[in-house]
C-alpha cells in the first residue's frame, strides 16, 4: 500500500507553487509505502533509531519471530526486557518497547482516539511516548495515518530539498514556514516531491549549502 494522492493535490500545489509544479511535471508520480498498523510500527522506528536500515532489517525480523508475527500489546509485553535486549537492542530501546506497550494495554495511551485528533495534538500525543521524537511522530503521521498536511522541519532531507528547489543556501524557520503555509493543505504530497529532489530526481539541481566544486556552474 502506498500514500494515496491525485489531481486534487496536484492541481493545488502546482496552482500555489511554479517551481514545485515544474519539478511535478518532471518527476511524475511519487510512490512511498506506508503502513497502516501504527502499534507495530511505533516499535519498528524506535528499534530503527540511531542504526543503519540492515540492523534495523536484521533486529525487526527477530522482533517478529519472538511474537509470532502477532504484533500486539498483549504479545510484547508478555515477553522481559531481556529477550527483547537479547534480539539486539539496547536496554533503552527495550525499556521504550516495554513501557509503550504497557501503556497502551492497559489504556494509558489510546491509538484510536489519534484518528479523531489535529495534527498538532496527534503530534504531541505520539512525542509523548518515551523514544519518540517531534520528528518520528511526523513520520508516523505521514508513513501510518496518511495524514495529508505534514512536511517536517525537523527532516534534514526535506531541508535539502527545499534548498535545491528554491536555491537557498539555508532554510529558517521562518522561510521553512512560508513554504509549508503555500503547500497546505497537502503539504505530505509536497514533502514527498522535496525527497525525491533531496535524492536527485532532478540531477541539474544541486544543494546550494554544499560549496560548488572549481569550474562547477550553478543550475
Amino acid at each position: 500500500m502506498e500514500f494515496l494522492y491525485g489531481d486534487r493535490e496536484l492541481d493545488h500545489l502546482r496552482a500555489r507553487d511554479a517551481r514545485l509544479a515544474a519539478a511535478i511535471d518532471r518527476i511524475g508520480h511519487v510512490s512511498r509505502e506506508v503502513d497502516t498498523d501504527l502499534f507495530s510500527s511505533v516499535i519498528h522506528h524506535i528499534i530503527g533509531q540511531q542504526v543503519s536500515t540492515a540492523a534495523q532489517r536484521t533486529v525487526w525480523r527477530r522482533f517478529l519471530e519472538l511474537t509470532d508475527g502477532d504484533v500486539t500489546a498483549e504479545r510484547v509485553c508478555a515477553r522481559s526486557r531481556e529477550e527483547l535486549q537479547a534480539l539486539g537492542m539496547t536496554w533503552r530501546k527495550a525499556d521504550y518497547i516495554l513501557d509503550f506497550a504497557g501503556r497502551v494495554r492497559d489504556g494509558g495511551f489510546d491509538m484510536d482516539a489519534l484518528n479523531d485528533l489535529p495534527d498538532d495534538a496527534v503530534r504531541e500525543r505520539l512525542s509523548s511516548l518515551r523514544g519518540i521524537g517531534p520528528w518520528t511522530a511526523e513520520m508516523l503521521m505521514i508513513f501510518c495515518m496518511q495524514r495529508p498536511d505534514v512536511v517536517s522541519y525537523g527532516d534534514l532531507a526535506i531541508l535539502r530539498g527545499m534548498r535545491m528547489l528554491y536555491r537557498k543556501k539555508a532554510i529558517d524557520r521562518g522561510t521553512f514556514d512560508r513554504y509549508r503555509k503555500r503547500y497546505s493543505p497537502y503539504g505530505t504530497t509536497a514533502s514527498l516531491y522535496l525527497w525525491a529532489i533531496a535524492g536527485g530526481a532532478l540531477p541539474e539541481l544541486t544543494d546550494p549549502a554544499v560549496p560548488k566544486k572549481k569550474g562547477e556552474k550553478a543550475p
